[in-house]
């Protein structure tokens, strides 16, 4: 299998990416493929998921945090070898004279005792890096945005991390970890622009080559870049014809201007449900490698991200965050095309969110899908009133989930109540049977916007009287 690829800054080569596979075997899991009928069935093509979210740590990000700490610990907490000086050494076989050496990393906890690694991330690096450091023997320091997940947060701190909660953005934490390492000599670990991060990112490629026999495509989520580049380098080295396609998120999709011009960009970002690929700034390192290996880029919505969630969660039943979800959202948008001969590969590349981030993901499509209806009616102000209408509902199929009384800031009748209701349907049509029932019976029925329905909200001057029991419309 030929595995020669060109020769750029940040990349150690696929003798180096073995290397980083088999030093890290004793923790990352080879996650697996699956087949996804529906997907393919309604993109067109063969599209498959590797299913990275079942890593352990949630996340890919476990294979380059091992990779680069292993590395660390392996040196005694050595500094350059942190920073990537010594290439040769890993590129090369662990052990002179070609002595096998061992998988795991029994020895290095007490050469390494005093040694610390600080990092700044959104909380997937964070937890994987809090992870590998627990396993190889060092302490962790992590500095995270305000806003970061709290599952995330969470389990860096039950890996035994040290959790530094601040700063708008991942670049934010990112240079306030490296002041951090400064000011205590701990070894800044970067997310992503690091040749070993890179090269233990592409241990992913190593095994889609061995998995997928007839890959011709790979989509692979952007923030920073280390994945997408590692995946890339791996997979062409070996198979130069299989096209790589990145996918990033709207709201911080800085890759196509730097693509673009040739050099890292910034954007002004913004807050997005892709938080664990928020990055502003493409790296230095990875962005040469990208512009090398990545035969397109793309950018999705914000719905489109979130559909792809529920999409996954419901068909594929598996969990995944918006960041791991963004090129599922990008066939689903028609952004990527699957190829016609072969397959296509999505990689899920994390499955860390928070439970009500999930919850509220899955409320809006059901209300985008019409399995929930809101809407906004009069009844009249007297006993029996709200009854009245509660009864048609039910005759209607419909469940309630909610009312409420809205009596100020709208134009009532001085013997009506306004009342905002909403309710579990059947679909969009068992919806707009509801509302054509309601509107038979007299009611006015205003839907926040034109909804599942295609029904345009009425107008006041309809719903200024109240409806007459026992007579239609």
């Amino acid at each position: 299998m030929a595995t020669r690829a060109p020769a750029l800054d940040g990349w150690l080569g696929v003798e180096a990416v073995r290397d980083a596979r088999e030093r890290t075997r004793d923790l990352v899991r080879h996650t697996p493929v699956l087949t996804s009928r529906s997907l393919s069935d309604e993109c067109g093509g063969t599209v498959l998921l590797k299913a990275e979210n079942l890593q352990r740590t949630g996340s890919f990000k476990l294979r380059g945090a091992l990779a680069k700490v292993d590395r660390i610990a392996a040196a005694g907490g050595d500094e350059r070898a942190a920073a990537g000086d010594e290439r040769a050494a890993s590129a090369a076989p662990a052990a002179a004279g070609g002595e096998e050496r061992p998988a795991g990393g029994e020895a290095r906890a007490a050469s390494a005792a005093r040694a610390s690694v600080v990092a700044g991330s959104a909380g997937n690096h964070a937890q994987s890096l809090a992870y590998a450091a627990r396993a190889r023997g060092l302490a962790c320091e992590v500095f995270m945005p305000a806003e970061a997940s709290l599952a995330k947060v969470a389990a860096v701190r039950g890996f035994g991390g040290t959790v530094r909660l601040g700063g708008d953005s991942v670049d934010d934490c990112v240079a306030r970890a490296r002041e951090r390492a400064r000011e205590t000599g701990a070894i800044f670990v970067h997310p992503f622009d690091d040749p070993e991060i890179v090269a233990g990112q592409a241990t992913l490629g190593l095994e889609l080559l061995d998995d997928v026999d007839d890959i011709a495509t790979v989509v692979v989520p952007v923030g920073g870049g280390g994945l997408i580049a590692g995946v890339a380098g791996a997979v062409k080295a070996a198979r130069p014809g299989v096209r790589v396609i990145g996918v990033q998120a709207e709201a911080c999709s800085a890759y196509p201007a730097s693509i673009e011009r040739g050099q890292p960009v910034e954007i002004p970002g913004g807050p997005t449900i892709a938080d664990g690929i928020a990055i502003k700034r493409p790296g230095g390192l990875t962005l040469p490698l990208v512009r090398e290996w990545v035969d397109e880029m793309v950018v999705v919505s914000e719905n489109d991200v979130a559909e792809a969630m529920v999409v996954l969660l419901e068909r594929a039943k598996l969990v995944v965050e918006g960041a791991g979800a963004v090129g599922v959202a990008a066939l689903l948008a028609g952004a990527i095309v699957p190829a016609q001969h072969g397959s296509t590969v999505v990689v899920l590349s994390g499955g860390n969110v928070d439970a009500g981030v999930l919850a509220t993901v899955a409320l809006r499509h059901e209300t985008a899908e019409g399995r929930r209806l809101r809407f906004f009616t009069r009844v009249e102000d007297r006993p029996g009133g709200l009854a009245r209408l509660l009864t048609r509902i039910a005759e209607a199929g419909g469940n309630l989930v909610t009312v409420t009384h809205v009596r100020e800031a709208v134009p009532l009748h001085l013997r009506q109540t306004g009342v905002d209701l909403l309710l579990e349907t059947r679909g969009a049509d068992h919806a707009a049977e509801i509302v054509a029932a309601l509107e038979q019976a007299g009611y006015g029925v205003e839907l926040p916007t034109e909804g599942a329905t295609g029904r345009p909200a009425a107008t006041g001057a309809d719903r200024l009287e109240p409806p007459i029991p026992g007579r239609s419309a």
